[in-house]
């Protein structure tokens, strides 16, 4: 094999493995307000939460950093989904913002990491990211 070559294996999927103090109560927050489904095999050490083919892994007080950032890109109403995180008393950090990669807005779970949720952007408002300040 030379070095530029291209391993060859198909990825299975990447999920990240997040940190946190209290599983259960982390369990709760991606359950009861995200939707995500808590894996048969879980413990009140380590995790999977899952939710459309996808998932993200909890570890309590190990593998990993606190504020981590991930993308959860998605399919749906932004501002629905940020009325269902206000009523939860969710932390936003952004509220629904229009990228020219994304309508996204960012939010804070129990732990403090940071989940930017992401869906197509709009073509009818301006883009956050193209607006010149003076």
């Amino acid at each position: 094999m030379k070095p530029h070559d291209t391993p060859n294996f198909r990825i299975e999927n990447i999920a990240p493995i997040l940190k946190v103090q209290d599983v259960p109560r982390s369990i709760d927050f991606y359950t009861r307000v995200l939707g995500f489904r808590n894996a048969d095999w879980g413990t009140d050490q380590f995790t999977l939460i899952h939710r459309d083919n996808t998932g993200i892994y909890l570890c309590q007080n190990g593998q990993g950093s606190s504020g981590t950032w991930v993308w959860i890109g998605f399919d749906g109403n932004i501002f629905t989904l940020h009325q269902t995180l206000q009523v939860n008393n969710v932390r936003i950090k952004l509220p629904p913002t229009n990228f020219s990669w994304a309508y996204e807005m960012q939010v804070e779970d129990p732990d403090g990491h940071i989940l930017r949720l992401g869906t197509d952007p709009s073509d009818n408002e301006p883009f956050a990211d193209q607006q010149v300040t003076f």
